[in-house]
């Protein structure tokens, strides 16, 4: 009879891991989700907004809560908050307790449905949007509802866009359409572009090359005509100037960079008869995850023309936390 009390056999050694190293821990189905948090100042306003957003469900979704408070602490805007996946977002403010609806679903490589509807307001709008075989054509449907006539209608093409609408008019008997859309091409060595809707047209021309650009400008049938010119003297340092003949208003900008992250500009506006200069530490156009830190400051001294000793310095921080 054999002993009950002996020791069982010694385990086999796994083949796929050393003897002196233990198994891997079990696959974790849910983990902690990523939060970032950006925060933005601006000293004309004294306000602070803040932004929290986390991805959710392995980046499935994401969650964002916006507000604001004042430097007591104190909330401005009651918050926001959003819920956006690929098909479906879902946006929720306090303040006015609305709620809005957007979906984009793809229904095939040519064809796209989109949707937005206010609950509380109960209005919203759909559209369709269907592309051709042919590259740079397709056809877009759109429509509120609750109804109020026929849909809108777009097509574009690789030289624009037409768009026919029908007209709301008080005791309309018979159905009008309007249009509008844009319409460019090659000119010389340019590009020109004709801006219609209604009974007005503006027309656009612009030349450039690597040292210059050219763009004068005449809208119809007021005959408002205007031009800008921008020069380009080196890698980092451009002259922008705009001037419109209508109303002699005139405005300027000197824009000198030192790498990307560091740009100073000059300028002055005749219209508001007020002088500037601003310091960007960061990229102005980019977001704070691409500067260093991951923050953006700038600076600005506005100095008014007519009197010197009102001149204020401004400035505004963003800065994005990781966590």
């Amino acid at each position: 009879m054999a002993d009950s009390s002996a020791p069982p056999p010694p385990a086999l050694p796994n083949p796929n891991y050393p003897a002196d190293s233990l198994p891997p821990p079990p696959a974790r189905f849910f983990k902690r989700p990523s939060v970032r948090v950006t925060s933005e100042f601006d000293s004309d306003s004294s306000v602070f907004f803040h932004k929290v957003s986390c991805k959710l469900l392995d980046s499935v979704a994401k969650l964002k809560v916006s507000f604001s408070n004042d430097h007591k602490g104190e909330v401005v805007s009651p918050p926001q908050v959003s819920f956006i996946s690929q098909y479906l977002s879902i946006h929720y403010n306090f303040e006015d307790e609305s709620t809005i609806l957007n979906s984009s679903v793809d229904v095939g490589p040519r064809l796209q449905f989109r949707a937005s509807h206010d609950l509380k307001a109960r209005q919203g709008e759909a559209s369709m949007l269907a592309k051709f075989p042919d590259p740079g054509y397709a056809l877009q449907l759109s429509s509120t509802f609750p109804s109020a006539g026929l849909p809108k209608a777009t097509l574009k093409f690789p030289l624009g866009e037409v768009s026919f609408v029908e007209k709301e008019e008080e005791e309309q008997i018979n159905r009008a359409y309007s249009m509008s859309g844009t319409v460019k091409g090659q000119i010389f060595n340019g590009l020109g572009t004709a801006y219609f809707a209604e009974d007005d047209i503006k027309l656009r021309y612009s030349f450039k090359d690597e040292e210059m650009s050219f763009i004068p400008s005449i809208s119809l049938p007021s005959n408002a005509l205007s031009f800008a010119f921008k020069r380009r003297f080196g890698p980092s340092d451009k002259l922008s100037y705009w001037y419109n003949f209508d109303s002699n208003y005139w405005s300027a900008v000197y824009k000198h960079t030192y790498g990307r992250d560091l740009k100073l500009k000059a300028g002055y506006d005749s219209e508001v008869r007020l002088g500037w200069a601003s310091l960007w530490v960061g990229d102005e156009a980019g977001k704070a995850k691409t500067a260093p830190l991951k923050m953006k400051v700038q600076f600005m001294l506005q100095v008014p023309q007519d009197d010197i000793r009102s001149s204020a310095l401004m400035f505004r921080v963003k800065k994005r936390w990781d966590i």
